[in-house]
């Protein structure tokens, strides 16, 4: 009797092992998709980078001169100088 009770708890100890890879936590299906999802938050996270290199450079000229402050005015605002004629070229 004791012979055949050893192999059945190691038989079920096997299944639950098995069954913990395939539906359980750390589950090769669930270990994929979590994969995936790190995959798009680094795509993300690398392009958010990006933006914020480019508005930090943007600052950073922002405080070195009043040179992009002037053509903003002039692009955004239409601002000219004193004494200065405006013409703008319309598109076709």
């Amino acid at each position: 009797m004791t012979s055949r009770v050893v192999p059945a708890i190691l038989l079920v100890l096997l299944v639950v092992i098995h069954a913990q890879l395939w539906v359980g936590r750390g589950s090769l299906p669930n270990v994929s998709a979590l994969q995936r999802k790190l995959d798009q938050q680094r795509a993300a996270n690398a392009q958010a980078r990006l933006v914020n290199e480019q508005l930090a450079s943007e600052v950073d000229d922002l405080r070195a001169g009043l040179g992009l402050v002037e053509e903003r005015a002039r692009m955004e605002l239409g601002m000219v100088k004193p004494n200065e004629i405006f013409v703008q070229v319309a598109p076709r």
